[in-house]
């Protein structure tokens, strides 16, 4: 049987290889691999790739990130230290793109990876409602709350639409539908509870909470317990999305939103120059045309912009910190502004708060 799997998948490459320039290009290894015409999800070359993506999956149930699983794997380099987690999309993407090619034409095999998969992710929640960047557990932070990168948003958003039976995920049992239904409403009490006060008042999230005491905690060295002007625009989006939310979710939004307009760095610009030594590198300089932008990260008590590197001292300014870190992370975006022009207005409309 599994002789016959690759001399299946060899079979289906090689008739990508030999396709003709005008026919329609494989998609690669991201977001565009959900997004494609449902005909093309019944096509020998869907296929081929969903058996190469049955082919990753690991005992435990999950998949790895970082890696194209449009290409069978190969058993001699598989990285364990990239297994089995949610962290960019290693999980969730490959659970979303067999269920297009199910419902394109169910296979026992892609049906099989698909239930593992989901009763995988079921079982990674914490008895406190999050989930972490890898399961089963791993010391350090890899066990924290993970909204960092919209980990867990993407989770919540995959288990909605099972639980809903809604695109794709009608094939799902009703067992499954239920209990990933769930884990979404305790997710959504996560969401509420690791939210941070400040004297009582709502703000917005760190990027990764202790799946325990549910306070702030360190990821990386760079990562600090913080406010995110970053990964705090998904967990509100995905609260916005709620179709008839409690007062304590409409509270949360309402704070989260606050706290952004507060939290604007106005009158800068990231300007991107040739150093002295003729490498590339970034600047803040002063325009006050310049559109508002937040930082990554934000003191948890004076809502300051800060900035780390690699040693985890703090700076209040990112030319401070090392170059390689300033051009390797992003610690300035513009995330929060369409949630704050555009889906926020719409939202008060939508709950009749306008």
């Amino acid at each position: 049987m599994i002789a016959r799997r690759w001399l299946f998948i060899a079979f289906a490459l090689t008739a990508m290889l030999a396709a003709p320039a005008s026919a329609q290009s494989t998609p690669e290894w991201n977001d565009d691999i959900t997004e494609q015409a449902p005909a093309w999800y019944a096509t020998a070359e869907a296929r081929a790739i969903a058996d190469s993506v049955v082919a990753h999956q690991s005992p435990e149930g999950g998949w790895p990130k970082n890696t194209s699983l449009a290409v069978p794997p190969d058993v001699k380099a598989v990285d364990e230290g990239s297994k089995n987690t949610f962290d960019n999309e290693g999980t969730t993407l490959p659970m979303a793109f067999l269920a297009r090619v199910i419902a394109a034409g169910e296979r026992p095999a892609d049906r099989a990876a698909f239930d593992r998969g989901l009763d995988y992710t079921l079982a990674a929640q914490s008895p406190s409602g999050g989930w972490p960047q890898f399961y089963p557990l791993r010391p350090g932070y890899y066990s924290h709350i993970t909204y960092n990168d919209d980990a867990m948003v993407r989770i919540m958003i995959l288990l909605r639409e099972i639980a809903e039976g809604s695109g794709p995920y009608r094939f799902v049992d009703d067992d499954r539908r239920s209990r990933a239904g769930a884990a979404v409403a305790r997710g959504i009490q996560t969401m509420l509870a690791t939210q941070v006060r400040q004297d009582g008042v709502l703000t917005v999230w760190c990027a990764q909470h202790d799946q325990q005491t549910l306070e702030p905690a360190w990821a990386r060295a760079f990562e600090p317990p913080s406010l995110s002007g970053s990964e705090s625009v998904g967990i509100t989006r995905f609260l916005m999305s709620i179709p008839d939310p409690s007062p304590q979710v409409i509270a949360a939004v309402e704070g989260a939103v606050r706290w952004f307009e507060a939290s604007a760095v106005r009158g800068i610009r990231l300007q991107p120059i040739t150093a002295p030594d003729g490498q590339p590198d970034l600047q803040v300089v002063a325009d006050p045309q310049a559109p508002p932008i937040w930082a990554r990260f934000y003191d948890l008590q004076t809502n300051r912009p800060i900035f780390l590197g690699r040693d985890s001292v703090v700076h209040f300014e990112v030319s401070q910190i090392e170059r390689e870190r300033r051009m390797g992370y992003r610690y300035y975006g513009d995330r929060p502004a369409a949630l704050l022009r555009d889906d926020y207005p719409a939202w008060r409309r939508r709950v009749g708060l306008s």
